[in-house]
């Protein structure tokens, strides 16, 4: 992570009001005269780190940051009523105005890009650029890899801690046995769960063990929010009226400039869809990266995304 820009503290942040239940937490780092630019984090419910504030130039970008409903700073902390892709791009919305910007820079990861594809389409008018990584379309084929079966060939013995949680009569559906324990009303059967869904995803999301990276993703907090909200946007298919519903709608950001950068083994979000989303959408450049897995701090994800802020900062994808 050395070649990040160095760290740098928010010279805004508040609470917003989204709705009677939600309040999310907002922050601006940057330049508060330069190119507005809103980092979309993973998860769902993965939350902010501070780390996230430094893939942009903070002397070029106005770099605007949220944890979405739920997690991170949000309140109430885990919660999964009023949560649904289009509430949040509700929420981003209502930061665009509050913040009073005419239309921003997107950035995003994971489910980060699938809410950052989702926000461009239902508001293709106030994005310049789309900066995508480990590309998600939450189809069933998707889920279905990471939660069922096909991942699980890579890495058998993390496999057998996601399944422990779950008896065997139920395992013929993993979503719906995983939904209904983080749903209880039993915390320890809560918290088992969590910890347990939450460490498949952070043991298998990068090319090369990182045993801190893992122990992050067991944490208490950070798996209670984590897999409760992740396991109901995917039991309930991000909310999507149609399984293919970015794709199909993919018409509606072809003038958009965009950077897709996927890489080559990664098990949470394989390549076929972001190869499939840069054919629909030929405007975005697509870097595929091998020797890199799924995340963010991955040395060849990290500068190929360095790479992309830095040409859309100097504004070489502007028609």
């Amino acid at each position: 992570m050395s070649n990040l820009f160095p760290p740098v503290l928010p010279y805004n942040s508040f609470m917003l009001p989204v709705s009677e239940l939600h309040s999310i937490y907002v922050e601006e780092v940057g330049n508060p005269q330069g190119k507005p630019v809103i980092f979309v984090h993973g998860g769902p419910g993965g939350g902010l780190e501070e780390k996230h504030r430094r893939y942009f130039d903070p002397s070029l970008w106005r770099i605007i940051l949220f944890d979405q409903r739920g997690c991170g700073k949000s309140l109430p902390f885990g919660e999964i009523r009023e949560n649904t892709t289009f509430d949040l791009v509700a929420d981003m919305e209502k930061i665009r105005k509050k913040l009073n910007i005419n239309s921003w820079h997107i950035f995003g990861g994971s489910w980060g890009s699938t809410l950052a594809l989702s926000y461009a389409i239902c508001h293709p008018e106030r994005a310049c650029s789309l900066m995508l990584r480990g590309i998600f379309l939450v189809r069933a084929q998707e889920i279905r890899w990471f939660y069922q079966e096909g991942a699980h060939n890579f890495y058998p013995e993390e496999w057998e801690h996601f399944l422990a949680p779950i008896p065997a009569e139920e395992r013929h559906d993993l979503l719906a046995a995983y939904h209904r324990r983080l749903t209880s009303d039993d915390s320890a059967t809560v918290k088992r769960a969590a910890i347990a869904w939450s460490q498949w995803e952070g043991s298998t999301s990068k090319l090369k063990k990182d045993r801190a990276f893992i122990e992050h993703f067991g944490e208490d907090d950070f798996a209670y929010a984590f897999a409760r909200i992740e396991n109901h946007y995917f039991y309930n298919r991000a909310f999507f009226t149609q399984d293919n519903w970015i794709l199909n709608h993919i018409n509606k950001i072809q003038h958009i400039p965009g950077v897709i950068v996927q890489g080559r083994y990664d098990m949470p979000c394989p390549p076929i869809s972001a190869y499939e989303l840069h054919k629909a959408w030929p405007k975005a450049e697509f870097l595929l990266i091998e020797e890199a897995g799924h995340s963010l701090s991955e040395p060849g994800i990290t500068s190929a995304l360095l790479g992309a802020v830095d040409r859309i900062g100097r504004g070489l994808y502007d028609s």
